[in-house]
């Protein structure tokens, strides 16, 4: 399974530094890693510290991206959701650092982690054990057990994945973005001929847009577990979309002439990936998006960062 990892210098990366020179914010860093994303509250209960000491900790570690946040709606209000976003942190001089240039940075996102979504019925979520929430109810995407999901399928909208930059907190210039990930489109049963038209934004710029040419279940997928329906879609395409100096590709092939420079990831602390079916698509026939657990390939989706050498 890929390991998410941070390298900084600690002669730029003093604001890293800070976050991790606390037993108090080690401390949450290691429940996070062991645990997952949970609350506030329930960091204070495991740790048996107050909330106040918590919330303020939290706030450092989030201002020195070693965790990023998401709000959700609470009983009463809203709840920060906290998640660990390294598995590693390597403290390395630039000299080095530099030799590792070369390297691909890659950072696995299950595919329940979205940070923000609006989505159309027919929808769902499912984990390898079974169906999450409600189907066909958009409230769902919402649902805390959204994390476990293995499958998620909506009609039209979008999910929004928030990646850390890597490459920028390592000093790194980008060379080349590419996203990895199993998509279908979606119908009610399954049809091969059924086009969608998906498309891929990255921090708000449009990067293109790939026609999925159906839904796919002729055959089970090869991970997809028995206890789902063999008439559901059962498997996608694994589709490679990659963005460099010269513009935006799916598997070689380019699709718009966005490029690096129109990104600017220099400029920001993450990269965010939306995925959806637009209002007004020409084909506008849904999205499956397969994770671990289902479809033919077992994988998350993919973010490979190639930096220079």
């Amino acid at each position: 399974m890929s390991r998410n990892f941070l390298v900084i210098d600690p002669e730029e990366g003093m604001e890293v530094l800070k976050g991790l020179a606390s037993p108090v914010r080690v401390s949450i860093l290691k429940l996070l890693h062991m645990q997952g994303a949970m609350n506030g509250n329930d960091i204070a209960r495991h740790l048996d510290l107050p909330q106040s000491t918590v919330s303020t900790n939290i706030q450092v570690l989030e201002g020195a991206g070693l965790i990023r946040t998401e709000t959700q709606k609470a009983r009463k209000g809203s709840q920060k959701i906290c998640h660990s976003l390294f598995d590693e942190v390597l403290v390395m001089f630039k000299d080095d650092i530099n030799p590792m240039k070369s390297n691909t940075i890659e950072v696995a996102m299950p595919i329940g982690l979205y940070t923000s979504c609006a989505v159309s019925a027919p929808c769902g979520l499912c984990s390898i054990d079974g169906i999450i929430g409600l189907l066909d109810v958009p409230d769902t995407f919402l649902d805390p057990d959204r994390m476990k999901a293995g499958l998620i399928w909506f009609t039209r909208g979008y999910v929004e994945y928030q990646f850390p930059n890597n490459a920028r907190l390592s000093g790194n210039t980008i060379e080349t973005m590419e996203f990895s990930m199993e998509l279908s489109s979606e119908v009610p049963g399954t049809s091969a001929d059924w086009p969608s038209d998906i498309t891929l934004v990255v921090n708000g710029t449009e990067i293109g847009t790939w026609t999925s040419p159906g839904d796919f279940g002729d055959k089970r997928g090869v991970y997809t577990p028995d206890w789902w329906k063999l008439k559901g879609s059962q498997y996608g395409k694994l589709k490679s979309w990659r963005v460099t100096a010269d513009g935006s590709y799916v598997d070689g092939v380019k699709i718009s002439s966005v490029s690096l420079v129109d990104l600017d990831l220099d400029n920001h602390h993450s990269i965010r990936l939306r995925i959806g079916v637009k209002d007004e698509a020409k084909h506008p026939g849904g999205i499956n998006i397969f994770g671990r657990g289902f479809g033919n390939y077992d994988q998350e989706i993919i973010m490979r960062l190639q930096t220079e050498r």
